[in-house]
């Protein structure tokens, strides 16, 4: 019981270690393209994550499927539950995870 403190104290440690890495490490290529749009920064960050020099399909690619997010309509919930084809996905879904709720499966 006397020892509670350190174990309190041990994640110090890891948080640390990860505050001294993170500088270190390299940016993700889809958040140097897509959101500080900086082509440059994510042709190398590319380069260095999958070991070769033309990585221009890769980068398309990336542009691609975010032009096709932007293009992705929203749907709210109940024109969820309006469409007759995913109604009773959607109401299964619920019960199941409100029985788990109350079944107590999620605090063992």
């Amino acid at each position: 019981e006397s020892r509670w403190p350190y174990l309190f104290g041990a994640i110090i440690v890891p948080s640390l270690i990860q505050v001294v890495i993170l500088p270190f490490l390299p940016e993700s290529p889809r958040y140097l393209l897509l959101e500080k749009h900086n082509t440059s920064k994510a042709e190398k960050a590319f380069q260095t994550f999958l070991g070769k020099d033309d990585v221009s399909h890769e980068i398309e690619e990336v542009l691609a499927e975010s032009r096709v997010q932007r293009n992705t309509k929203l749907v709210s919930i109940l024109q969820l539950l309006r469409t007759r084809a995913v109604r009773w996905q959607v109401i299964t879904v619920v019960v199941t995870m409100g029985c788990y709720q109350l079944c107590g499966l999620n605090a063992v």
